[in-house]
This record gives structure tokens, sequence and C-alpha cells, in this order.
């Protein structure tokens, strides 16, 4: 009897500490933040602080229960990635990364136990888990002591700013969290904290990430030395990476809720570019505000413009238009939305041997939406769109091939628009450099509900019954004008962010 395969999900919060554990399900996943579409004090959307309550149950019986679940949690905020020369010398940077790693040796020796085959290991994540795949990709170079993984799902990777272990910018987030945990006037101040009470050092973490920038985050991966060696921008154009192959997605409405809601004049927009990429030089900045022009573009927002989604091929593209914005509020959401995940996105998928590639966007879209579509108890976007979704992932995982049949394309709902190809099954082009296609994965019809979260966050969900899948197959470098054009600049760029 063939074992089953085994699917390691990476899901985490923003803050905090949280124990490393692993557990059955069906999947392995490296991920970030599960939204529920409630209010939370930063950005608007609730945000699960931690694995509990994620129920992969309809995904894995969607794919015929075939491959076992294990979904793992790590240290987050200066517990998982604080980093210094005093945390280099006394201690080890990017724990959480080396917690993941952990997890995964863990599968390597024990998944057999629960009928699992470790030979069969796709690792999986969304936001910063997808980030996190990649971080796992890129270990120690690329080139692992021992094979952890064979293939890689990485949904809206997120790839924030990358210094060095003792650059100015983690030494002073170091600095911040020491002094808020009372451990800034001692003689040994990793001794101090190391000597805290744990729930101080949560207060600290938080209060540190609190201060943070709209949508940034005080401790991220840094480059060690050692599990990170460089940047994600130079190893994958390297392709110095573990793993045989990646289905790489990313979200029509990635700026949305990490981005600023508050954007209104050609002032606000300059601001926004200055402020989260300061090594941008005069020439660099007048390169993107080109790079990202459009009719009208020295006006101010029109607070009663219409807003709705684009389709990704006509005239009117993301750059200052979507369901969440218009004009300068917009093309923050997008350039915030390409730098940050959809170009990494393409990256990933450019920098493996075989790589597909997609854009989800099923209503309304934001980062972090396409979770309601693989975990259980969702009402949306739709039974069929998520039937459609779950066997993706699940085919990928199974087959090495994320391509399904019609059949499963169009979910049950007969009146669905799907590519076909040969065979009874979906047209999928594999993603090379010289033909990158994506998949567009998007819906229509169903029942609307208005959701005004905030102020500045206001969107309608679709639920069942009507909601019917449109898939189509597209250019992704003519996708929403020219976005492989953009994503060139921003890797052209890429250690002045640095990433």
């Amino acid at each position: 009897m063939r074992s089953s395969l085994a699917l390691i999900a990476l899901f985490g919060a923003r803050s905090g500490a949280s124990p490393l554990a692993a557990g059955g399900a069906p999947s392995v996943d490296l991920g970030y933040a599960v939204y529920d579409g409630t209010q939370d004090s930063q950005n608007g959307i609730n945000v699960f602080k931690g694995a509990q309550g994620l129920d992969p149950t309809e995904f894995m019986t969607t794919n015929n229960n075939s491959f076992i679940s294990v979904i793992i949690q790590y240290r987050l905020g200066a517990f998982g990635f604080l980093s210094s020369e005093d945390v280099k010398t006394g201690g080890v940077p990017n724990a959480g990364l080396l917690d993941m790693s952990f997890a995964l040796q863990w599968v390597q020796k024990h998944i057999k136990s629960f009928g699992g085959d470790p030979a069969r290991v796709t690792i999986a994540g969304e936001s910063a888990g997808g980030a996190a795949v990649m971080y796992q990709a890129m270990a120690y170079g690329g080139t692992q002591n021992v094979s952890l993984f064979n293939n890689i799902i990485a949904e809206s990777p997120w790839v924030p700013a990358q210094h060095n272990y003792n650059d100015e910018v983690p030494t002073q987030a170091y600095d911040d969290f020491s002094a808020a945990a009372g451990c800034s006037n001692v003689t040994d101040t990793l001794q101090c904290l190391r000597d805290s009470d744990s729930e101080v050092l949560q207060n600290a973490s938080a209060r540190v990430s609190e201060a943070s920038a709209f949508g940034s985050f005080a401790f991220l991966p840094v480059t060690d030395g050692s599990f990170v060696k460089d940047l994600p921008s130079t190893q994958l154009v390297a392709k110095s990476l573990s793993g045989k192959r990646i289905l790489s997605g990313n979200l029509a409405n990635e700026g949305v809720p990490l981005s600023p809601p508050t954007t209104t004049t050609l002032e606000d927009f300059r601001d926004y570019v200055s402020y989260t990429f300061p090594s941008l030089s005069a020439d660099d900045k007048a390169a993107l505000e080109d790079l990202y022009s459009y009719e009208g573009d020295d006006e101010d927002a029109n607070p009663l413009a219409p807003v709705y989604d684009t389709d990704g091929t006509s005239s009117v593209t993301a750059v200052n238009q979507s369901t969440f914005g218009t004009g300068q509020q917009q093309r923050v959401f997008n350039v915030f939305a390409e730098s940050t995940f959809d170009c990494p996105s393409y990256w990933l998928a450019s920098a493996f041997p075989q790589a597909w590639k997609y854009q989800f966007s099923a209503g309304p879209a934001y980062h972090g939406f396409d979770l309601q579509a693989l975990w259980s108890g969702t009402k949306t976007p739709g039974a069929s769109f998520k039937h459609a979704f779950r066997k993706i992932w699940g085919n990928f995982i199974v087959h090495d091939d994320p391509i399904i049949s019609v059949t499963d394309a169009k979910g049950g709902a007969a009146n669905s628009t799907v590519p076909e190809g040969a065979d009874g099954l979906i047209e999928w082009p594999v993603w090379t450099d010289e033909s990158p296609v994506l998949l567009n994965l998007n819906t229509t019809g169903g029942n609307a509900t208005y959701h005004p979260v905030t102020e500045y966050l206001k969107y309608y969900t679709y639920s069942d019954p009507g909601v019917v899948n449109v898939f189509s197959v597209a250019d992704a470098n003519a996708w929403e004008g020219g976005r492989g054009e953009r994503c060139k600049w921003w890797l052209e760029n890429a250690k002045k962010v640095p990433y």
C-alpha cells in the first residue's frame, strides 16, 4: 500500500511568541495571517494569532484524503526574528526560520508513523508564509544537507526589506526592544532579556512592532551568513534554491489592507515612496513615478470615482483602479502590491525548474482572502470556486502538476467558463521566462454582502447560490498594463530596497 504524501503548511501571526508544534491535518503550510473579515486595531481586518482554528478537512476530503497535512507554528516577532551583533554572538538570528527547518526535519523523521512519505513533501505558505517557504528553499545558499521537501506552494510571497543581521535597522529594533523590556542599561543586554518574564517580552515585542509604519514590521528575516546567505533577489536570479517545482500565486488586490489607505494627493504618493524606499535616489523615484503613471496622475484622488476591479487585460489597469480605490490611493496600493507580493511571485516562478503561476481574482481578493477558499467552514467565495482551488493545490501536491479536469474547474456549476485543453483537462501552460503565462482565477454572480469594516476599508463578498467560475489564461508580462516591465524594474533595483 502506497503511503500518503505530506503537505506542510506554515501559518503564523504578526507578533508575540508561538510554540513550535506539528500535528495531523491535510497540509504543511508556512504562513502568516488568516483574515476573517472582521476588524482589528491596525489594519481593519482580524488576524488569527496562530494556527488554532485552521481546519483543512474540506481541502483534504476534496482530494480524496490523498495526502497528510502537517500545520506548524513558529516563533514570531522578537522571539523569532530579533537580530543584532549581540544576538549573532550569543545566540542565533532568524530563530523563526530555524523553527521551520526543525519542523521539516521532524516530518522527515516521523511522518512515516502517520502513513506519510518523507520523499514526497510539499511545503506551502501564504504571505510571510510564502516568504517562509522561499527562505527554506534558499537555506544555506540553496544547499540543504538533506532533502526536506521537493515541491513548494508560495501564495502571496511577502518579501520585505532584508538587512544584514547587524545593520542599523535590525540593531535599532533590538535596542528599542531591549529598552521596552527594561534591559537597556545593563552590562549584558542579551542575558537580561533571557532572564525576563515571557509576558514582559511579549509586550515589548508588540510595542516595538506597533511603533512601525503602517503595514510594516519591526522584526524580520536578516542576512545572517549561515541559514540566510544572500538577498532573495540575488539567489532567485541565480536559481540557487532547493526544490523541484513551484506553484506560485498572488491576489488581485494585494495592496489591501497592509498599505496606507489615506492617500489623496501626488505629494502623499511621493511621501509614501520616499518613506518606504529610503535608498532610492531622486532619479530612481522619478523613474518609479513614471513607471506607475496614468492620465491625470498629478491630480488628487476623487472620492466619488467609481471603484471596481479591472480584468487584467483591458486599458483600465490596477495602477490606478480597483474595487478598493482609484487615482493616487490605488497607485500606492499597487506599488506596495507589486513590489512586495506580485513581483516576488513572478521571480519565484522563474527561479524553479518547473513552475505554474496563477492570480486569485475572486472578489474582493484582498491580501489573505484566498485562505477563505482553502480552509473549512467558510461561506465565500462559493462552492464551485473552492472546489476548483482545492483541487489545484491538491493535484500539485499529489501529482506534481496543478492542472485539473475541466469538470473540477467548473466545480459543479455548468455555466462556468474555463480554458479547455486536451484530454478533458484545463489549459494552463507552464511558466517560463520566454513565455510567462498565468491562470486568472475569477468568479461572477452570487449574493453580494456589503462589509463597511472601517471608514477606509469597504468591500463586497459574494456567496452561493449563483457563484460561477471564470478562469482564463493570460500573458503575465502584459498583465495589468505591463506588470512584467514593472517587475523587471523592481528586480533591477532590488538591492536598493533591499530584498
